[in-house]
């Protein structure tokens, strides 16, 4: 659902992303954190970002995501953002 075109889509897959990080391996742990952070670099609708985000954050928590993971962050216009997604973002690329 991530992937899908619709940002209610996209923001229900990162919602069930946040709700399962305990069932994830490291490995699918760390290609989740990799898919959203190239999900979020492209996002324009703000609450599917901010679930992305949430989750990215999720994500890490496990100890299997990496700051290289999240690479794809780095292309968020932080001006463009309401300050709390920028300090989200922020905070995530801060490790």
């Amino acid at each position: 659902m991530i992937l899908q075109t619709d940002a209610h889509a996209r923001e229900r897959g990162a919602d069930e992303v946040s709700d399962h990080v305990g069932a994830y391996t490291s490995a699918q742990a760390s290609a989740l954190a990799t898919l959203l952070a190239a999900t979020a670099a492209a996002e324009k609708e703000t609450s599917a970002l901010e679930a992305e985000l949430h989750a990215i954050a999720e994500l890490t928590s496990t100890g299997c995501v990496d700051l290289d993971h999240l690479s794809p962050l780095h292309e968020i216009a932080l001006s463009d953002l309401p300050s709390q997604l920028r300090d989200y973002v922020n905070d995530l690329l801060e490790g």
